[in-house]
Order: structure tokens, then sequence, then C-alpha cells
């Protein structure tokens, strides 16, 4: 079995490649083009979003950036920090596949307003015919402490201190008096 190559000097050609396969994809993303996007994937790539959905191969990955960049749905606004390596590219099989991971901040448009998701991110990648490929993505962030479970807590507390000042004022109203016995 062999071991990882992590060293940063071991495959200057293939890391300079991996580097370049981030931006160009991280341009596409953010420009929306998502012909280059599909192009920069493994024909069986496997795709797991933040919302548990799986895309597999290119073509449910293109529909899947179809779907999000429909008028109806345009929730992705950009980065404000671009998905950034926790480290180089830990490369395999004599450099022939690869997996790397990071984070990045995006910026999202979601129930009227704006929210940043910080996310945590795994890709696999392999070497085919001379051209680094992304074969496989995870994106997830912490679903216990993120922007959308955070708002719907304030808007809990909103609604339950409305509730209890409601109820408060009802009592008081109907409590002077409108119920008593003759």
């Amino acid at each position: 079995m062999s071991s990882p190559i992590r060293l940063a000097y071991d495959h200057p050609e293939d890391r300079a490649q991996l580097a370049g396969l981030r931006q160009e994809m991280v341009r596409a993303i953010t420009d929306g083009d998502i012909d280059t996007i599909v192009s920069l994937l493994h024909p069986n790539v496997v795709v797991t979003w933040q919302d548990g959905r799986v895309c597999r191969g290119r073509d449910e990955v293109y529909d899947f950036f179809v779907d999000m960049a429909s008028k109806s749905k345009r929730a992705f606004q950009g980065y404000k920090i671009p998905p950034t390596p926790d480290e180089l590219t830990i490369l395999h099989s004599n450099a022939t596949a690869g997996v790397v991971y990071g984070y990045n901040v995006g910026q999202f448009y979601l129930l009227g307003r704006e929210v940043e998701m910080h996310n945590r991110w795994t890709a696999t990648v392999v070497k085919e015919q001379g051209q680094w490929l992304i074969a496989g993505y995870h994106v997830s962030m912490n679903i216990l402490d993120n922007p959308l479970l955070n708002g719907m807590k304030k808007a809990a507390l909103i609604g339950t201190g409305a509730g209890l000042l409601l109820g408060l004022l009802g009592g008081k109203l109907f409590g002077r008096g409108g119920w008593e016995e003759e």
C-alpha cells in the first residue's frame, strides 16, 4: 500500500494544476458558468450538498446548477471567503488521486435577508489523461450553529414574547369585571 504524498515540493506540476483547478472552479461558480463547472468534473462525480441532496454524474450536477440559478431559487450570492484548503492536496496512488479539505464562507439571500454560511468541504480529485478532475465533493455546515437555525431561534423568541405580552394584555382587559356575576 502506498503512503500519501504530503510534501509541497513533491510533484510541483501536479500542485500547480490542482491550484489552477480550484481557481477555475471558484471562478466558474462565481460567474455562474455551468458548462465550465461540469467540464472540471469527472464523468462519475458524486456531489453531496448542504441540504443533503446528492448528484451523481455531470448531468445531475448540471441540472442542480440550472435549478439553483432559476430566479425563484437564486439564493447563492457569491463567496465572502472562497473555498480555501486547510493544507495541500494529499496525493495517493503515485499522484493520480488525492483528497483535499477546507472551508469557505458563502453569501446567500434566504428568507428575505442576506446571510453568511460557514462551510466545511472535502474534495476527491483524480488525474485522467493528464488532467485533474473533481471526482467527489461534499460540503456541509454546522447544523447546531448556523444563520438559518439562529434566525429561527430569534423568530421563536420574538413570537413567544409577543404571545406572552398579548396574553397578559388580554388577561388584564378581560379580567376587569367582564366576567363578574351579578
